[in-house]
């Protein structure tokens, strides 16, 4: 029998467009539920959850990416864990949730590029085992939207969606605030029919 998945609701702030020129400034990550192959069943996003602000890795960034989390940099050089610190105590955060579920995890964002793009390049550059989430475990909730909507993927867009599917929480561009409210889309998603 196939092992169970958890899913990780996740969200990053970056300064700037990808990773490696410039840098992660945040990430927040929240348990939205777990799947054992026959039924999904949710989980309350705000019990279990990460939470990590990184010291920049290089000297560029674009000042109008930094502004949408409003994160100061000067602080994040000074106070920001190290890349290394914050991506081995995620992954060892997500082995222990992995336990306490008899489950693997699976990473969920909406849109997924950009914040997979940045999770998988963090967690194979600074995390003594690389990704926790190998190289493919993860879900677009736009394309599962678009899947189950019948509609493109260019209309996935939240502002298309069933006002019944959003989150009543803020999108605050905190990272973990994020990834909470989405992790309430994922779970919308995952028990909605649409009207045949």
């Amino acid at each position: 029998m196939a092992k169970a998945e958890f899913y990780v609701s996740a969200d990053v702030e970056a300064d700037g467009p990808v990773p490696g020129p410039f840098s992660m400034s945040s990430f927040g990550l929240a348990v939205a539920g777990v799947h054992d192959g026959a039924a999904f069943t949710a989980c309350d996003p705000g019990e279990r959850t990460f939470y990590a602000e990184l010291k920049p890795i290089s000297d560029a960034f674009d000042p109008e990416a930094l502004a949408v989390s409003g994160l100061d940099r000067g602080r994040l050089a000074r106070e920001g864990q190290e890349p290394a610190r914050a991506m081995n105590a995620a992954a060892g955060w997500l082995a222990g949730v992995a336990d306490e579920l008899g489950a693997v995890p699976v990473f969920v964002a909406y849109p997924l590029g950009y914040d997979w793009m940045w999770m998988y390049w963090y967690f194979m550059r600074f995390a003594d085992a690389g990704s926790p989430f190998g190289h493919s475990r993860c879900m677009d909730l736009k394309t599962l939207y678009a899947a189950k909507a019948a509609v493109p993927l260019r209309r996935a867009t939240k502002r298309s969606m069933p006002p019944g599917l959003l989150s009543s929480r803020p999108h605050t561009h905190n990272a973990l605030d994020d990834a909470i409210e989405q992790a309430e889309l994922f779970q919308n998603l995952m028990r909605w029919e649409p009207d045949a």
